[in-house]
């Protein structure tokens, strides 16, 4: 019976091999899976693997909308810090 294993276990085990160089055999026996399995693993979640593609282009699209919201809110914090101030202006013209 073959024993299954989490996505979250099949992807720190490609970063091992990936990210901190150790060898797909040190890793397969280290972690009691066959070096053919993590092959298809590495294949499938490594650097190359299309689920790391659409992973990487949607932090970068998360950074982008960062970076526009920061933007937006000072823009809006701009336009209230204005708002009272010409609110406070018109009052002093009534007044006058």
């Amino acid at each position: 019976m073959s024993q299954r294993f989490t996505e979250e276990f099949k992807i720190q085990a490609v970063k091992q091999v990936t990210d901190q160089g150790y060898s797909v055999a040190s890793v397969s026996e280290r972690l009691g899976v066959t070096s053919s399995s993590l092959y298809n693993w590495i294949k499938a979640y490594g650097p190359d693997s299309e689920e790391h593609r659409q992973s990487q282009e949607q932090s970068d699209r998360i950074k982008q909308l960062e970076k526009e919201l920061k933007r937006v809110t000072m823009e809006r914090d701009i336009l209230k810090e204005a708002t009272v101030f010409f609110a406070g202006e018109s009052k002093k013209n009534m007044r006058s």
